[in-house]
């Protein structure tokens, strides 16, 4: 855990893939290595019956081809139960939209990194006496960057991520304001280009992304 959890601090960049099924996630992953992400978090669907199913399947097939290049975690995990399956299936760190200590709880006997969500100093502190390794700042862009230098002053000790409209124009801004690290979807993980099978302008998204955090002074959070 302690490696994962090293790796996800110094890479700063998480790239959230929603809505992407098993036949297109390899080459999704592959394009965005190829611009220098190095840590993807493949969400539970539950939007759609099979949906569980496709998520498992993705991170299963990512960790059978890639799991050597990339950190693997799952996203929008809400139970306990699906903290077991997405641990089965090869994800090593379990991120939530909100703080469910049962989830919390598995997630740490099971020797994984916990990032909950988090919108208030309340929350925040819930998942951190909770047990979180991070917390999820969500919707980080409409909060703004001045809140997070607000929450910061008086939770230091709590490791944030910045989640939510994060993008090329304003990541190192929130990196500089505390986050320890950004997690990117649409701006990123591109459905269209996906679609279409034009899975360069995801490498060159990645590449983008990675040059404006790059010189970003970071915390890691305490």
């Amino acid at each position: 855990m302690e490696k994962v959890l090293r790796e996800l601090l110094s890479g700063r960049l998480v790239a959230i893939v929603r809505g992407v099924g098993p036949g297109e996630i390899v080459d999704t992953a592959r394009a965005l290595a190829a611009g220098g992400i190095r840590a993807l978090e493949i969400t539970f669907d539950h939007t759609r019956a099979d949906g569980a199913a496709r998520t498992l399947e993705s991170i299963r097939l990512l960790k059978e081809r890639m799991g050597g290049e990339l950190l693997l975690g799952a996203g929008t995990v809400l139970t306990p139960e699906e903290v077991d399956l997405a641990v089965e299936a090869g994800a090593e760190y379990m991120i939530s939209p909100d703080t469910n200590p049962q989830v919390v709880r598995r997630t740490k006997e099971l020797g994984k990194v916990s990032i909950p969500g988090a919108f208030t100093p309340t929350e925040a502190m819930e998942a951190h006496r909770c047990g979180a390794d991070i917390v999820k700042l969500f919707p980080a862009a409409l909060l703004g960057v001045d809140y997070l230098k607000a929450l910061r002053g008086p939770l230091g000790h709590i490791r944030f991520s910045a989640v939510g409209g994060i993008d090329a124009q304003n990541a190192a801004a929130f990196l500089q304001a505390g986050a320890c690290c950004l997690g990117v979807g649409g701006t990123l993980v591109s459905l269209p280009a996906i679609r279409s099978g034009q899975y360069r302008l995801l490498t060159d998204a990645a590449r983008g992304l990675c040059r404006a955090v790059s010189g970003a002074n970071a915390s890691d959070g305490g």
